[in-house]
């Protein structure tokens, strides 16, 4: 029943679009069938007026927004980028892919199963991924009628003498090792990471957009519309801003003056916040940067202020590829998704980057035009990123394959609100799997022994009284009702909360 009317509503946007379908018995021409153009950005966190993070810039983004439906509590399942891209791409959970760290492709444990624009290719679309999509270096053959395309890994710094330097203290490069690969299709399977020497986590870059590997990904975006304009088509298109080092032409950086560049009101850990979710991972890997992330005003300034400029050269790239689908007389007939592929820290909660359970981490930006449903809709109870998924086949009007383990979204783009009661995350430490529930009113995570699975912490947020998350209320008695309602639905599962 969804499938139909989501398809109708699809039909009813195409109206004016060009016919590509094929004729039926009777010689009436079916309906064209919707393109879809995936974007991802890597480590974005909800940003611009959209999201009410109004600091960083996002113009793009935002009118994306405005004429579609912005998910405002959507929720990756890992906040990693290989974990959750392949739960996205895949539409299953990370117990089921059994990824949970960099080094790992889901074909690995998963060498049959059929991923998002896999199964867009196997039902006559024609599919290429551009940038980063997959984690990189993983990429997915069968996924891909033409292949996809990155470009070259490279050392991000534009001061010459910086790379200069970069480049003598790596001579092996600053790729991972390729440990295994799958002889029939080449995919790498495993890598091992590399030790590598980084330069400083930010660099106002004395160049062009083009320059930059996300301009040559768009132009390369660009191209690759005109070449499918008159067949159906699935692109993914991903962008590697605003991952770290925080690069950027100089006029982003320019939009952010230091001494406006807001810090964050809660710079330090979480009343009774246990080791499990605590972490330093990431950031002190670069270059004057101390490695217990004792960092000076100035410094976090420098940091947020990068990470703004990252994002808006970011935006910049997509708004230059949305540009060209209007041009290109598209945008009629094309299902836009754009995500983030999990939350960011900068400086919440006294952490940076992602890497545990909580809100700031696991909270991304997911946002859905989709031709003839309404415009500036908010959805503002939770979503998942494995969401994704059966919401495009079902957007599509495709067969809903039955194994997925996330749920349409179609009827919340209609209806301006999503019947999923909660959504999952997870994430891996010291010897335990800690399991993480949002629902409207409360985040509860459970941290249980891998191998035994007994119980070793609890956290409970009440993001009614407690949005940023500031306190841990496990351990109050009063709350016991609650952690006992909230354990429930956790170890009921996903399915029991769609």
């Amino acid at each position: 029943m969804t499938a139909r009317l989501s398809r109708r509503s699809i039909v009813a946007g195409l109206s004016a679009a060009p016919v590509l379908g094929c004729a039926t018995t009777s010689g009436a021409p079916q309906p064209a069938r919707p393109n879809v153009l995936l974007i991802s950005v890597d480590d974005l966190r909800p940003v611009g007026k959209t999201f009410d993070q109004p600091y960083v810039l996002a113009p793009n983004i935002d009118r994306l927004a405005a004429g579609g439906c912005a998910f405002t509590r959507a929720y990756a399942q890992y906040a990693v980028c290989n974990p959750s891209r392949a739960s996205l791409l895949t539409g299953l959970r990370p117990d089921t892919t059994r990824i949970y760290d960099l080094n790992t492709h889901f074909r690995a444990h998963l060498p049959n199963v059929v991923t998002l624009p896999q199964y867009f290719r196997l039902h006559g679309y024609a599919t290429m991924g551009l940038g980063k999509v997959y984690h990189l270096p993983f990429d997915d053959p069968q996924s891909w009628s033409l292949p996809s395309w990155s470009p070259e890994r490279e050392i991000e710094y534009r001061d010459p003498q910086l790379r200069a330097r970069l480049e003598k203290a790596n001579p092996d490069g600053t790729g991972d090792i390729v440990t295994e690969h799958d002889h029939a299709t080449g995919t790498i399977l495993r890598t091992e990471s590399r030790s590598r020497i980084r330069g400083p986590a930010w660099e106002i870059a004395e160049i062009d957009d083009l320059e930059l590997q996300d301009g040559r990904i768009a132009t390369r975006a660009i191209d690759t519309l005109r070449l499918f304009k008159d067949r159906p088509f699935f692109l993914g298109v991903g962008f590697k801003k605003p991952h770290l080092p925080f690069v950027a032409p100089r006029r982003y950086f320019d939009l952010y003056p230091p001494d406006m560049v807001p810090l964050a009101a809660n710079a330090f850990a979480p009343l009774g916040l246990p080791d499990f979710e605590r972490h330093k991972a990431e950031l002190p890997g670069y270059e004057g940067v101390p490695k217990d992330l004792d960092l000076s005003p100035s410094q976090r300034k420098d940091l947020v202020r990068g990470y703004a400029a990252a994002t808006t050269f970011a935006d910049a790239q997509i708004g230059r590829v949305l540009a060209a689908l209007d041009e290109l007389r598209l945008t009629d007939n094309t299902i836009v998704v754009l995500f983030g592929d999990h939350g960011y820290f900068l400086g919440e909660n006294g952490f940076w980057a992602k890497h545990n359970n909580m809100e700031v981490a696991t909270r991304a930006p997911l946002i859905m035009r989709v031709p003839g449903l309404s415009s500036g809709v908010k959805v503002t109870t939770p979503v998942e990123l494995v969401d994704i998924f059966p919401t495009l086949v079902d957007l599509a009007g495709l067969p809903l394959p039955p194994d997925l383990e996330g749920m349409s979204l179609a009827p919340a783009l209609q209806s301006g609100k999503s019947t999923k009661r909660a959504a999952f995350s997870q994430y891996r430490r010291g010897g335990a799997n800690g399991y993480s529930i949002r629902t409207v009113s409360h985040r509860y995570t459970e941290w249980r022994d891998r191998d035994s699975g007994e119980l070793k912490a609890r956290v409970l947020f009440d993001h009614l009284a407690d949005p940023q998350e500031n306190s841990n209320l496990a351990d109050k008695p009063e709350m016991a009702d609650v952690i006992a309602v909230l354990s429930r639905q956790l170890n009921q599962g996903w399915r029991a909360a769609s």
